[in-house]
């Protein structure tokens, strides 16, 4: 269904994993994707993991979307910049941005970090340069990028900001670094729904469940685990095309949803038919 036909999006971290699976089903909802990420063709990528932004470009057209690829290193102001310059020259607007690069999970495999640190081991054990890689990879990235993006939204008086995160009903999510990280994510959509508000422009905090990324999928390899309650990155996909697609989306702007969640109000499923209910933590 063409449902997002003439609207344009940047969906950011979306060489791989749930950025993938976002610029995939608004490819199939008909959108323009402008899809950015580090990880080029021609070049090593993140990790090695498989998937660039030209491969992920090339599958938004490929589903019925026009998929335009940008390399956007999302810590560097000039490279943001030139990024949405690109959109307003080439688009004259903006009407959706996924706010989905993060940093801190380089070199995690298995279940420990390279230097045999456990993402879930006492704060105490981690290196500090986790924090500083979640802090200016994750969070100043999405609020650099929102503020290049805003201008792009003003002038038509409506928009939508999605910034992925992680959240089970405000529980503690086992590493402080990342606890801090992603409700900062979830107090920075508030902030901005609250300050946008006056200009129609809905900003949001959205959190899949367990996905089956490149990354885990390689840990899966390595070490095989119950992937059950797991869901596909396109779930998430889905659920910001519902969103997208919402007359009454600044209704919901300020919140921190989650995906499963929104399955169920919206009936979307996933790829394979089913409806992961909501991620939780026991």
């Amino acid at each position: 269904m063409s449902t997002l036909k003439g609207k344009v999006a940047v969906v950011t971290g979306a060489s791989r994993g749930g950025g993938r699976g976002i610029a995939l089903a608004l490819g199939e909802a008909g959108a323009t994707v402008y899809v950015t990420g580090r990880s080029t063709k021609n070049q090593a990528t993140t990790d090695n993991l498989p998937g660039t932004i030209d491969e992920t470009a090339e599958s938004v057209t490929l589903r019925g979307g026009v998929g335009i690829p940008v390399r956007c290193d999302h810590t560097i102001d000039a490279e943001v910049e030139a990024l949405f310059t690109k959109v307003k020259t080439e688009q004259g607007h903006l009407d959706l941005l996924v706010n989905n690069a993060w940093g801190g999970y380089e070199n995690y495999y298995g279940t420990n970090f390279e230097d045999g640190v456990a993402f879930d081991a006492p704060f105490w054990e981690h290196s500090l340069q986790r924090w500083q890689t979640m802090f200016n990879a994750g969070v100043r990235a999405q609020l650099l990028t929102t503020r290049f993006a805003i201008p792009l939204m003003l002038p038509q008086n409506q928009g939508l900001i999605v910034c992925t995160t992680a959240w089970d009903r405000n529980k503690y999510l086992g590493n402080l670094y990342y606890d801090l990280a992603k409700n900062a994510v979830n107090r920075m959509a508030f902030g901005m729904a609250r300050e946008l508000e006056k200009y129609n422009i809905a900003a949001i905090a959205l959190a899949p469940g367990f996905m089956r990324t490149e990354r885990v999928m390689a840990a899966y390899n390595l070490q095989p685990f119950d992937l059950s309650n797991s869901e596909s990155p396109e779930y998430i996909g889905r659920a910001i095309v519902a969103l997208a697609s919402d007359p009454d989306i600044m209704s919901k702007s300020g919140q921190v949803l989650a995906v499963g969640n929104l399955a169920w109000d919206y009936g979307f499923a996933d790829i394979d038919g089913n409806q992961p209910p909501a991620f939780k933590i026991e």
